[in-house]
């Protein structure tokens, strides 16, 4: 009984040891959960310089998504985004029979819908609203897809085979000049070409049972879908079957080099932008020819057949600005801004854009402290740096969190459409913060508000539906950077994003000392911001700042 109680008390005492040590780490690991009423911790707002860095051309191949058509920012210029990409086969097709006849080619691509906004209608119908789609409502553009004359490869020559080929954003002349003459998408519908438009309406197809003559109507959310030459096709896919053109994807992406899409400006409309997956896209081909006849019977029958064409092979978009109406300012920024004192204004902007690169705690460096954290001269780090890493009183300071608060140039962007996220990664090393690895949060709903707990989405005014500020938690990379005094305070970079859950980075076509890389999710992102900097001319409650929240043992 003795020897019992013994290891009882023992045990419960380990536990009480066990379980206190938990919540001293979790105020100190789990702070940056904690949200937004910090009233009962410190806080302290530390210097952030910040500058614009222009991207100019960047790589733009293989994106997830890919904008189409053209978007005026009346900050940011016009942008005109076309499109090129390579086809794959379904399934490799070896023969084809005799007197084969094309009954129909048809291309689709569906468009993002808004699903909360989604209406079932009494007849069962569904009214839609799109979603990722910019500038004014059914504004009509000429639409061209040709079969394009580019090979585009998988690898690199230049480096012996051995790296994925590049493409860039500024390369669509050399796509332009090589595509095919004929127009595919030549329907008498106007809609289909030199009046396109992105519609909302659902699609519906007709069908009638071949015994009954019942008719069935099904529906699909809005797409593209365009009905394409038949003749063309039909000497171009089907008659080159019994040559082998189809029998590979290998030879069917060198015969049939893809599809480019062309969009031009009507006079008088003002265009609009949607992004599209284009690999959910394909053509349906559908055809019939000559089957075997049955035993004893003179009649040859029909049989018909579908080719599916995907459009899942390399691709590029491919963007063109026009400075001459809007975006003059914008246009008239060097391509890097004030790196000693910091920009007034910080201009982020997707595709063929900008990025803001920060740099935090002021410059100062007038004093330093040694391994020892015995004061010296200075050291080649920020004094604010210094003064955190080696409190006066020797504690230890605990981070319950750390943000970067952004505020939003209201009266700029007035007319502007907003993006509704940002990121912020290490420009240093071009690779992302601890802060984003380390957050598990996601959202099935809505996958763009995953990782909530870095954050980086707009907040918007009740009252004027407009972004008023961007707030990313950078707690983790703060306390490393105070914890560990080997660790690089390295400059953060901050880009609008179209998808968090894309963090590897592209390369710029011209790569300086400035800049080599940006994240891929920004190239994706047609949209545009303008942010307050940190410096010191900027009104203090505009001012861009960190803003550490922390907490000092007794």
């Amino acid at each position: 009984m003795i020897n019992n109680s013994f290891f009882k008390n023992i045990f419960l005492l380990f536990s009480v040891i066990f379980l206190t040590s938990c919540d001293k780490e979790f105020n100190e690991i789990g702070g940056d959960l904690i949200g937004e009423n910090n009233f009962d911790l410190s806080k302290q707002s530390y210097s952030v310089l910040g500058y614009t860095q222009k991207t100019n051309a960047v790589q733009s191949n293989n994106l997830e998504v890919n904008p189409l058509g053209i978007y005026n920012d009346s900050n940011f210029g016009q942008t005109s985004a076309n499109f090129n990409t390579q086809l794959t086969l379904e399934s490799v097709v070896t023969s084809v029979g005799a007197n084969p006849f094309v009954e129909s080619v048809v291309l689709t691509i569906p468009y993002f819908v808004d699903n909360t906004q989604t209406k079932l209608n009494t007849d069962g119908t569904r009214t839609y609203v799109l979603d990722s789609i910019y500038g004014p409502e059914k504004a009509k553009m000429k639409l061209g897809v040709y079969e394009s004359g580019f090979f585009m490869r998988d690898l690199d020559p230049a480096t012996a085979f051995k790296s994925p080929q590049k493409y860039y954003s500024n390369q669509n002349a050399d796509f332009d000049g090589l595509k095919l003459p004929t127009l595919l998408n030549d329907n008498a519908d106007k809609s289909q070409n030199e009046e396109f438009f992105f519609d909302s309406k659902e699609l519906s197809v007709v069908t009638t049972d071949t015994v009954t003559s019942a008719k069935t109507t099904t529906y699909s959310p809005p797409a593209m879908q365009l009905t394409l030459n038949k003749s063309y096709f039909k000497t171009k896919i089907i008659d080159a079957i019994n040559s082998g053109k189809l029998a590979s994807n290998e030879v069917f992406k060198n015969y049939f080099r893809g599809l480019y899409f062309k969009i031009e400006k009507i006079p008088g409309s003002a265009g609009n932008m949607a992004m599209l997956d284009f690999s959910k896209g394909k053509i349906t081909i559908k055809y019939n020819e000559d089957g075997t006849p049955a035993a004893g019977a003179t009649k040859v029958p029909r049989v018909k057949k579908t080719i599916e064409l995907n459009l899942r092979g390399n691709s590029v978009s491919l963007l063109t600005n026009d400075f001459s109406s809007s975006g003059a300012a914008y246009n008239a920024l060097p391509n890097t801004g004030n790196t000693t004192e910091g920009d007034d204004k910080l201009f982020l902007r997707g595709g063929e854009g900008a990025v803001s690169i920060l740099e935090l705690f002021n410059k100062t460096d007038l004093k330093g402290y040694d391994a020892n954290g015995v004061l010296g001269g200075p050291n080649g780090i920020s004094d604010e740096l210094d003064d955190l890493r080696n409190p006066a009183d020797g504690k230890k300071l605990l981070v319950n969190e750390a943000n970067l608060v952004f505020h939003i140039d209201a009266a700029s962007m007035a007319a502007s459409k907003e993006p509704q996220r940002i990121y912020v990664y290490d420009y240093t090393n071009n690779r992302p913060i601890v802060d984003f690895t380390l957050d598990p949060s996601t959202n099935a709903a809505d996958p763009k508000k995953s990782k909530s707990i870095l954050d980086g989405l707009i907040r918007k005014d009740a009252t004027s539906k407009r972004g008023t500020t961007y707030k990313v938690r950078i707690t983790n990379q703060i306390r490393n950077l105070i914890n560990n005094k080997d660790s690089t305070n390295v400059k953060l970079g901050v880009v609008v994003t179209e998808s968090i859950a894309v963090s590897n980075s592209y390369s710029v076509r011209n790569a300086n000392s400035f800049i080599k890389q940006v994240p891929k999710a920004s190239v994706m992102n047609p949209l545009g911001t303008i942010i307050f900097g940190g410096k010191s001319s900027v009104p203090a409650d505009k001012r861009l700042k960190l803003e550490i929240y922390f907490t000092k043992p007794n």
